[in-house]
């Protein structure tokens, strides 16, 4: 459908905050994407249903974002709809140990509010730069903890626009994966659990976490974060993926734009005006040479969005 023909029935249904052409770089970690058809930012569930509702009925590509990070967006941008979890979807309630959030809620944030009110075990997560819904897309976390191991309860748009609600066990958390990856479901908000603990000490171990990551990762450089994910039998037999490149010499790899970062060769950076196709022909390179070395694959965490809004581990369009 003709974007503004699309714009005008997006206002019809009063979704009202939204953007035509948007540069999706702007929307990404990676500061990598052409523009969108439309951008809409979501204030509402609401308003989220007519949307999802009228994409659906109309056969128009939708995809749901956060913060963009760990997505790498085409040079060709998205010919659909881009919907974005931002401040106004981005609530938290705490009761004793238990925090009811919005998907939308940025993960410091998260982490400093449980800090504050004695709730331990969002710690990890303190640094990564991303919204609760992506990690729980993801299951994702670091210090080789995941956010699903604090999971109860996970409240989910499905197929037919309805919200339900998931348990944990609904919710089919592994290393770096869950049931969001693989049903059309998008999360709206969850119920974590914590455990009791010192303030003072709660943030200590954020302080710690920051500055650890500080000194560890490329900050001050767009990036996705970890690009490859650390599988277990690839760590048992070569290490994690940063060790596995730094110790094939792929530090300092470039193409075009983006390049192995020489502090943690698990992160791409983006040098300015990177492209997703340096992206692809980067980690195509890095890839060939970790299997001809120890015989397997490296695989991607972060996930590729097509033009046409396709999701999947970017390896898999490679």
């Amino acid at each position: 459908m003709e974007p503004r023909k699309l714009a005008s029935k997006l206002l019809a249904i009063g979704v009202s905050e939204l953007r035509l052409d948007e540069p999706l770089a702007m929307h990404s970690t990676w500061k990598i994407g052409g523009p969108s058809d439309i951008l809409v930012h979501i204030t509402d569930t609401t308003s989220l249903q007519k949307l999802v509702a009228l994409a659906r009925e109309d056969d128009i590509p939708l995809i749901v974002i956060g913060r963009g990070s760990n997505i790498l967006f085409s040079d060709d941008g998205f010919r659909g709809i881009v919907a974005k979890f931002g401040k106004s979807f981005a609530a938290a309630r705490i009761d004793g140990q238990d925090i009811i959030a919005d998907a939308g809620i940025w993960l410091p944030r998260l982490a400093r509010l449980a800090a504050s009110r004695g709730i331990a075990g969002l710690e990890h997560a303190s640094g990564i730069p991303g919204t609760l819904g992506g990690l729980i897309y993801m299951n994702g976390g670091s210090l080789r903890q995941s956010i699903g191991d604090m999971t109860k309860r996970v409240w989910a748009l499905d197929e037919n626009c309805n919200v339900i609600e998931m348990s944990a066990e609904d919710c089919e958390f592994s290393y770096r994966s869950s049931v969001f990856q693989h049903r059309n479901l998008i999360i709206l908000r969850a119920h974590l659990r914590g455990t009791p603990g010192d303030p003072r000490d709660i943030r200590k171990r954020i302080l710690n976490v920051l500055a650890e990551r500080k000194h560890k990762f490329p900050l001050k450089q767009p990036n996705c974060g970890s690009v490859f994910t650390n599988k277990p039998e690839v760590y048992e037999l070569a290490g994690p993926p940063g060790k596995i490149i730094e110790d094939a010499g792929l530090k300092g790899l470039r193409v075009g734009n983006v390049m192995v970062s020489t502090v943690h060769a698990n992160f791409i950076v983006n040098l300015g005006g990177g492209t997703s196709k340096d992206v692809f022909e980067l980690i195509s390179k890095i890839r060939d040479v970790i299997y001809c070395r120890i015989g397997y694959w490296l695989e991607c965490e972060v996930r590729y969005v097509t033009p046409n809004g396709d999701i999947a581990p970017l390896h898999k369009f490679l």
